[in-house]
This record gives structure tokens, sequence and C-alpha cells, in this order.
């Protein structure tokens, strides 16, 4: 790839600034590409909208007037008919307009127009044939000394120095099939278009091609990961599975089972699973991982469980124990609270293989930590994880069999996008019995309303949780804040109830003395930020009210809410929010109308856009240029499956025409050496 210095006209001082944006090879200039596009088409004013940038072209109708105002500050009027409006153009701070503006000329002025003034307040003004010959500029973000225009004028001489050097990266059948523009003709449209029409022709080109080659690393990822690792074939004992069903206090649901069956072929399959569980809150994820960890062991393995948080791995440990002690099966918990001679025990005791099954937080990865036979590995809400992350927990054993959990509904377009190398399960069913979750969405002058609510929970002997998204005050955010909350309920209940408090600041010691003591009901009001988001399972707690629910994601709400709902009793969610945009308010009644965890991560994609789905930017996702993945969500699904099929396809390993593909995937790491068969 050739220098960006290699073109003619860029010096070691511009190269240096170009650097601050990324821009280090004549490549990397030509696929830097704009941002948005000025449109210079002329519009008339009858269909054009309040405050809405506009170009339009029409003839001066009075001489221009210039007035001072302040230091170098100046306004000039001129009154233009376009069309059969007469309207008026106002410039500040370019005098020298004046002299080169008179009655009579044509001009193009391009501004915001103000429909009640019927007034434009130019940024552009162009005279007679010095008229605007273009239909659409691109705008390009830039930074330092590098302006805009300087951007342009180097893409203009990287095409015409190297313009005959881009080359096809694309399978010719594709183009065909899809009806795609040439790389070349693309990239040059994508910097000079003439028309919407290429435009979008050009866009839809990269979109295929940045879907298609983040798929072809995907489908190679995942092809090597199942064919040259060597993963375990684990004769577990059906007959012993069967037994541990039945001694189960509830029969499986249809999804439960057809997951179940899914693991198990993975587990006794030579190839290593690599396989996502998708269930919403409360569907059963944890009675699937015990029978699939209960096979490894029945199969002479050790099995680790790894969740996110103490509090949900002391809870699993429980449960656990409880399912599995009375088949022989010894499970020991260990997180960072676990020190001194017992950690050393229980360190001992794995390595020689007399635990079977090791619950706990992401202390399982350390280098400390040694199985004597690991088998399966299965880690709960680890979504935040990039490919390369969940890769290091495989290490440690001889090849064990992944199962990755999470209750995060994702939808389907991240899901291949996010977890593209691996296989994914859903459990799309609820135990029978299971009571929804009846939301309301109350505004917060019916606070009283609400509080009453509430008493009414806790005199028929439940809990609640109230959630807040601050912790203390904020200048910034007029948000209710948990220690405020707390300090008023406390107020209003007086003595009656406990009121506790939780939030993130607390240290870890803290916080699990007040979750232990909500989950004996010594505290019947958890007031608390969202670290009670994941995995706390409190069946008697019925009621959650959500203060300023307006800023949270749809999928936050829907976790939280998922915190109720876990006994035999009805339980509620009120969201408190006076939401002042549209957005707000459609999420509010998203939120009343279902309880479709998949459904509601659907509608916040749409709503929220990719980057934010998780709550925060994080690196299991990938950045495209131009490609969106929920926009181009078919793009995606047709690039993912064309690449699945060609990395299978025997040619693709030795033909000449992939060569460029193959030399991709070594380049990104993906092969490494690895001869495909």
């Amino acid at each position: 790839m050739e220098p960006i210095t290699s073109i003619k006209g860029i010096g070691a001082e511009t190269a240096e600034a170009l650097a601050e944006m990324n821009i280090l090879t004549v490549k990397d200039l030509l696929e830097y590409f704009p941002y948005r596009y000025e449109d210079y088409r002329l519009k008339d004013l009858a269909e054009v909208k309040h405050e809405e940038r506009v170009t339009v072209e029409g003839k001066v109708h009075s001489e221009p007037s210039l007035i001072y105002y302040g230091k170098k500050r100046s306004r000039l009027t001129l009154r233009v008919l376009v069309g059969r409006y007469l309207i008026q153009v106002v410039l500040f701070n370019q005098p020298y307009l004046k002299s080169k503006i008179s009655i009579n000329d044509t001009v193009s002025v391009t501004g915001k127009w103000d429909q009640h003034r019927q007034t434009i307040t130019a940024n552009e003004v162009h005279v007679g044939t010095d008229s605007i010959s273009k239909d659409f500029e691109p705008v390009y973000a830039v930074k330092g000394k590098i302006t805009v225009k300087g951007i342009r004028r180097f893409i203009n001489l990287a095409f015409s120095q190297f313009g005959s050097n881009i080359e096809e990266n694309l399978p010719e059948h594709f183009l065909v099939k899809y009806k795609l523009m040439n790389r070349l003709t693309a990239l040059r449209i994508m910097h000079f278009p003439t028309d919407q029409n290429e435009l979008k022709q050009a866009r839809r080109r990269f979109v295929y091609e940045e879907f298609f080659y983040f798929q072809l690393k995907m489908q190679a990822l995942r092809k090597i990961e199942r064919e040259h690792s060597k993963g375990i074939a684990q004769a577990y004992q059906l007959e012993n599975i069967k037994t541990f069903l039945q001694s189960l206090p509830f029969s499986l649901t249809n999804a439960q089972k057809r997951v179940v069956n899914e693991i198990l072929a993975d587990m006794k399959s030579p190839f290593r699973m690599n396989r996502l569980l998708q269930g919403d809150v409360g569907s059963g994820k944890t009675a699937v991982a015990a029978i699939a960890l209960y096979a490894s062991c029945t199969a002479g393995f050790q099995g680790a469980l790894m969740v996110p948080t103490e509090i949900l791995a002391e809870q699993h440990a429980e449960s656990l124990k409880l399912m599995l002690e009375p088949f022989q099966i010894k499970c020991e918990l260990l997180t960072s609270s676990v020190k001194g001679k017992s950690r050393r025990e229980i360190l001992q005791l794995l390595k020689a293989g007399d635990i079977d099954i090791l619950i706990g937080t992401h202390a399982l990865i350390q280098d400390e930590v040694e199985f004597h036979h690991l088998g399966l590995v299965i880690t709960d809400e680890q979504h935040r994880f990039g490919v390369e992350q969940r890769r290091v927990l495989r290490e440690k054993g001889e090849s064990p069999d992944v199962l990755f959990m999470t209750a995060t509904p994702i939808p389907r377009t991240l899901a291949i996008t996010v977890f593209g190398e691996m296989d994914v399960s859903i459990i799309d069913e609820m135990p029978a019995g299971r009571k929804l979750i009846e939301t309301y969405w109350a505004k917060p002058n019916m606070l009283d309303r609400v509080l009453g609510f509430i008493e009414k929970e806790l005199r028929a002997g439940h809990q609640a949780y109230v959630i807040c998204p601050l912790i203390e005050e904020s200048d910034k955010l007029d948000v209710q804040n948990a220690i405020d909350v707390h300090s008023q309920l406390t107020h209003y209940f007086f003595d009656r109830y406990q009121i506790g408090l939780m939030h993130g600041r607390l240290h870890p010691d803290e916080k699990e003395s007040v979750m232990k003591a909500f989950s004996r009901n010594e505290i019947q009001v958890l007031v608390s930020t969202t670290v009670v988001e994941v995995g706390v399972n409190v069946p008697n707690a019925t009621m959650m009210v959500i203060y300023d629910a307006e800023r949270f994601g749809l999928a936050q709400l829907h976790q939280l809410r998922g915190r109720v709902g876990r006994g035999s009793d009805q339980s509620y969610c009120i969201l408190l929010a006076d939401p002042k945009s549209e957005v707000g308010k459609e999420r509010m009644k998203i939120m009343t109308e279902t309880n479709d965890g998949f459904l509601l991560s659907e509608k916040d994609l749409e709503l929220r856009g990719p980057g934010d789905f998780f709550g925060k930017k994080q690196s299991g996702l990938p950045e495209f240029k131009v490609a969106d993945m929920v926009h181009d969500y078919r793009a995606l699904e047709t690039a993912r499956n064309d690449a699945a099929q060609l990395i299978q396809k025997n040619e693709f390993w030795s033909a000449p025409e992939y060569m460029n593909l193959r030399n991709y995937l070594k380049e990104s790491g993906v092969l490494k050496g690895e001869k495909l068969d």
C-alpha cells in the first residue's frame, strides 16, 4: 500500500496532519468517505419546510443594503425574485459581496429558509455564470490544519495519480448477481456524485462489500474453530441425564428441550462447541446450564460457570448445589472474596479433580486457577466481550466446549454481527404458569398514587425495587437520584418498613450485605441504581418502580423489569417518566404493550442504533464506514450467507480468483498459516 506522501503535493507536514485522522496510505484516503453531502439541487420554495437548508435561484430585485454593527460585523440584505416569491436574503459578515451584486443579476443562494419571514439566511451566494454547477458536494470530517476543501483536493490528486491501480476486490459473480458497481466507479461516485441515484448505487456497493468482508472473517473463524481446534467428544451417560431430568421439580419447556439437544449434540461431536444461548429473563437458562454441566461430569470432565457479579455467582452456586449434589457432583464457589486457606484448598482440590464444577466471577480465568480435566466452560452475560476476548476463555483446558449465555435478547442483526463466529440457540418460550408482569407508565405528578400502590404490595408481605439513574444529585441532569429517593421513601414509610440503598460506589461487601438483607426480607424496599440489573433472584419482590424511565433504553428497562415476577404472585412494573421527545414516548408505550424481550430488542435497535444497544460502545461491535446494521440488515444477511457458502467451497482455498480474499484473511490474522481442506 502506497504511503500518503506518494501523492504529489502531500509533504511530511500534511502527512502528519492526515495521520491524526488515521489516513496513512493512499487506500486510506480513497476510502475516507464523506459523512454527508450538501444538496445544491434547486427547489421550489412551496415544497420547502420551515428552517430547512435550501438552494434557490432568482433575480436580484433591489440594490443590496449593507449595515455595519460592532467591530468587523456586518449584515448584507437584498431582495430576490424566486419564481413567484419575492424573498429577502441576509448574509452576515460578507461585506465584499455588495460590490459584486447588482439589480437583475441572476444569483444562486444557499442557506436556511425562514418560512414565516420569507427570508433565507445565506452562507453562500453565487452570481451569474459563477452559479453552482454541482448538485451534491461531499462534506468530510476534518481535524487540525486539514480543511474540507483540502481533503477534496487530495482525493482528486489521489484519483488522477492512482485511480488506474484500483482493483476489484469482490468476486465477479456477486457483482453480476446483485448488479453492483465496480469498485473504481463506486469509489469515484462516493467522492464526486452527480445525482442522488448513482450515489445510492455506490453506497449499496460499499454496504455489501463491508458486510461481506466482515462476514468472510467471521465464517472463516467459525470454520477454523470448528475443524481445526481439537475438540472433546464427550461420552456422557444419557440414562443418568434422564434420571437427573426426572429429579427436577419442573418439566422442561419445548424450547429448553430443543436447546438442550443442540448443546448435547455439540458436546458429543469431536468438534469444539462454540455456542451462544439466548433466553429472556426467567426463561430457564440456569436449568439448561445445569443439565450441560451434569452431562460433562458424567463423561468424566469438570465444568466451569463464570458470571459477572459475586451475588449472581453465589445464587448460581446455591441452586446448582441443590440440583447436583444429590447426584454426587461436587460444586464450589470461587470469587475474589474467597481468600486465604479456603482459596488454597479449593485450588488444590480443583487441580486434583476433586471438584466437579467451579462457579465464580472472572476470577476463574486467572493464572492460578488450574483444572484437572476441564470439559465445559459456560459464561453468563458476557456479551460485552469481543471475538478475541471470548477466545481467551477457552485456554483453561484442552479445548473445552464453550457455551455463552445471555439474558439480553439480542436482535438477529446484532447476533449475526457480534457473534458471527458462533452457533446460536434461543429459548423463546416461558415456563408454564409464569404470570406476565403488568407494566404501567405514570407521570411524576402521580407519585403519591404510585407510593400508595407500593404500600399495598408491602402490606401483602411483598417487597419492592425502586430504581434511579444516578447515585447523587447532578447539576447537569435533572433526574431523580438514589440518595434523595432513599431519604424521601424513608421519610414516607417512616418506621413501618425498612428502606435499603444500593449503588455502584458501595464496597462489594456492603453491596453483598444489602442484597442479602433484601433476600431475607429484612429490607422491604430496595432503592438502587442499575447495579441490580443482572441476575438477582428475590421471588418475594413483586413491585418494580423505575424513576426517570425515559433515560433508559428498552433492553435495559426490560432487564430491570425482569427482577420481579420470579415467584408465583402477580408482579408490577411502574415507569415514572415524563419524556419530552417522541422517541421517549414511544419507548414507554412499547414497554407497556409487550413482555417479549426479542420484540423489544428489535424496537430498541431501531430507536437507538447499534452503537448504544449494550449501553455503551463495546469491543464486540464492529465499526463500519458506510454500512448500517439496522437499516441495511437485509444486505447483512445476504453477505453472511454468501460468505458462509464461499468458505465451504474447496475452490475458495485454491482458485486464483479468490487469492485477494485469502490474503485478506491472512492479513487480518484469521488464517495464521492454517491450510483448510
